[in-house]
């Protein structure tokens, strides 16, 4: 098994959010990550539109996968997301891609599409890089 398949299925277990919210992480690449989540009543806000923390958790996934490709541990020192248009069912994508990657930072950005391929949000973030590496932490405990 490769290591950014190891990285997806770890993900797609231990991210517990992630899993609630229906998030299902469809690949892991070097620097990259698809991930998708279909819309449903629970990702409703009170007019009836996805609401924009479903959508950050989607993004937010998709960002973890492609800044833990790298085999060692990342976690996230800023982000922030922009809004673009309004998704109201369906489902929704995440394609994160890295920027810019050196031993202590990494930078990476998200698009979020609907399933018509209209941009439905834009999601920045920045991770720490620690020394640790990803599989030292699989020991039944949650990830700190």
């Amino acid at each position: 098994m490769s290591e950014c398949e190891k990285i997806r299925q770890f993900i797609a277990t231990r991210d517990r959010l992630g899993r609630h919210l229906g998030v299902e992480l469809l690949e892991v690449r070097e620097g990259g990550a698809r991930a998708r989540m279909p819309v449903g009543e629970i990702h409703l806000n009170g007019v009836n539109l996805a609401h924009g923390a479903a959508i950050f958790a989607l993004a937010d996934v998709a960002f973890a996968a492609a800044a833990n490709s790298h085999g060692t541990v990342a976690v996230a020192i800023n982000v922030s997301i922009s809004f673009l248009k309004a998704a109201t069912g369906g489902v929704l994508y995440a394609e994160a891609r890295e920027l810019s990657r050196n031993p202590k930072l990494g930078t990476y950005t998200v698009e979020v599409t609907d399933e018509a391929g209209e941009l439905v949000a834009i999601f920045q973030g920045l991770v720490y890089r620690k020394k640790e590496r990803w599989e030292e932490m699989v020991s039944g405990e949650p990830m700190r």
